[in-house]
């Protein structure tokens, strides 16, 4: 069993400048096949940029997303984790804080994410919830979505 977040994380950042479109962070995830970006200046995380926070905070308001940036959008200051911290804490504050996923920091230089799903697949990796997150399929033309 993992004892160490380092252990479980997903490593490497997909992120994006704060003054980056929402349109540029939306195709990151894509590209990524991820659900959020962290926003950082200068290897220091600012905030996470989530694709619900883009389609409730910009979108659904009626705000274009060429125009929009990030920064403007995203939550600042979330809720992180260490690499050393144990796989406890970061269970512990999500449940705390109702989020699926945590920012993995260094002296504020993000290091990775660790998500609800990557907890999953360490506690049990037969459970449904770490099949879904290992084999999500990304939308496109051939699914017709």
């Amino acid at each position: 069993m993992a004892r160490f977040v380092r252990e479980v994380m997903t490593a490497g950042v997909a992120a994006v400048r704060p003054d980056a479109s929402l349109v540029e962070a939306a195709q990151l995830m894509r590209a990524q096949d991820v659900g959020d970006v962290l926003v950082a200046r200068d290897n220091q995380l600012i905030g996470v940029l989530t694709d619900r926070d883009i389609a409730l905070r910009a979108v659904a308001d009626g705000f274009d997303p060429l125009t929009v940036n990030a920064q403007s959008v995203c939550t600042p200051a979330p809720v992180c984790v260490g690499p050393d911290d144990e796989v406890s804490t970061a269970v512990t504050l999500m449940r705390q804080h109702a989020i699926r996923r945590l920012p993995v920091v260094e002296d504020g230089r993000p290091l990775g994410v660790v998500s609800i799903g990557d907890l999953a697949e360490f506690q049990d990796p037969r459970s449904a919830l770490a099949d879904i997150s290992r084999s999500a399929p990304t939308p496109g033309p051939e699914t017709g979505f």
